[in-house]
């Protein structure tokens, strides 16, 4: 993560996480988790998912 939630602590990165008004949708068997784009953290946050998943 870049930018003030490079720095953040656990709590602060869980709250914002669970304060998301996100969707959870079942697809061809995958959960995919929804987040609106206009969410503050929106853009960090799934950078930070690609990177997760990109680990092999």
């Amino acid at each position: 993560m870049d930018g003030p939630l490079a720095k953040a602590e656990p709590a602060t990165l869980r709250y914002r996480l669970l304060h998301a008004a996100a969707r959870l949708v079942k697809r061809s068997r995958n959960l995919i988790l929804r987040i609106p784009e206009t969410w503050p953290w929106a853009q960090e946050f799934a950078a930070a998912v690609n990177r997760v998943r990109a680990i092999p």
